[in-house]
């Protein structure tokens, strides 16, 4: 399979370019200008914008293209937006578009390039939190983690802060600290905004996890489906859902994400009547599974249903 891959890639490498040039020629109008007059809004157009743009074998395109990916700080708005307006000035020289003929072109473009740098600063401020240890010391993860305690159980007061009580939703000891050690701070983030955005869906989700039969770990499987959220988005599946959605990627986006996740898979768990929480790791890959098999679809986009049975 290997030499049919390495066959298939420089056959295309060679024909590729007279593909274009034929299309070009017939008409008049070069790839980039055929997606974004052909492609819907959305993920359709904007992955096949990148994937042509990075198959480009021009100078400058590739170094636009590697400024992209190779940029760690996307933070400044004026920075961001020089980058967009210099890309698309950059695609209609080498491309020979005339702009006063090609209005919709540009708009379009710069739609698609504002996507893909959103989604790169998401990754960095994903990252971020992902290597940012959860820290005992610092007093803003601790009134964090408290927070989550008083999202989750609003009726009940912390007898301590090391206690066996944090067993009640879902970790595994008598300090949660420990448990954040994979995903570190975004493990903690992802749980409250669930708990507090959705905050009747995650306390309904938890008392599923109290459950005699289904039960599961609450907090545990929560952190589960942060790594299984972050590894979607790092390795650009989840591109699909987020080009689509009605406004840029940010990280509201991703924890919104996760939280489709977690109803999702309570729902999954529970039709999968598992006899015990040791086939919770099959289970997950399943259900990981059928999510990537729907990202591979450029018109999905997930809609979080909150309706919640009961068991």
């Amino acid at each position: 399979m290997d030499w049919l891959t390495r066959l298939y890639s420089v056959v295309l490498w060679y024909v590729r370019p007279l593909i274009k040039w034929f299309l070009r020629q017939t008409t008049r109008l070069c790839e980039l200008q055929r997606i974004c007059y052909g492609e819907p809004a959305g993920a359709s157009r904007t992955l096949a914008v990148t994937q042509s743009l990075q198959a480009s074998r021009n100078k400058m395109i590739r170094q636009l293209m590697h400024s992209l990916d190779t940029c760690r700080d996307w933070s400044s708005e004026d920075k961001t937006r020089t980058f967009v307006e210099s890309s698309v000035k950059t695609v209609m020289k080498v491309k020979l578009i005339k702009p006063d003929l090609h209005r919709q072109f540009i708009t379009s473009l710069t739609a698609c390039f504002k996507q893909m740098i959103s989604y790169k600063k998401l990754v960095l401020e994903v990252e971020a939190l992902r290597t940012t240890p959860y820290n005992e010391d610092k007093l803003e993860h601790e009134v964090q983690l408290l927070e989550l305690w008083r999202l989750l159980q609003p009726d009940r007061d912390l007898e301590k802060r090391v206690t066996k009580q944090w067993q009640d939703i879902g970790f595994q000891g008598e300090d949660p600290k420990t448990d954040f050690r994979g995903m570190g701070m975004l493990g903690l983030h992802n749980l409250i905004y669930f708990a507090r955005e959705h905050s009747s869906a995650a306390r309904h989700i938890l008392s599923h996890s109290h459950h005699p039969k289904y039960g599961f770990s609450f907090a545990i499987v929560g952190i589960n489906l942060t790594h299984m959220a972050y590894k979607l988005l790092i390795d650009e599946s989840l591109r699909t859902h987020m080009f689509n959605l009605k406004n840029l990627p940010d990280i509201k986006s991703f924890h919104h994400f996760y939280c489709y996740l977690f109803v999702e898979f309570d729902k999954f768990w529970l039709e999968c009547e598992p006899k015990d929480i040791m086939e919770f790791n099959r289970i997950r890959d399943i259900f990981e599974s059928n999510l990537r098999s729907q990202l591979q679809d450029t018109n999905t986009c997930f809609k979080l249903n909150l309706e919640i049975d009961t068991v």
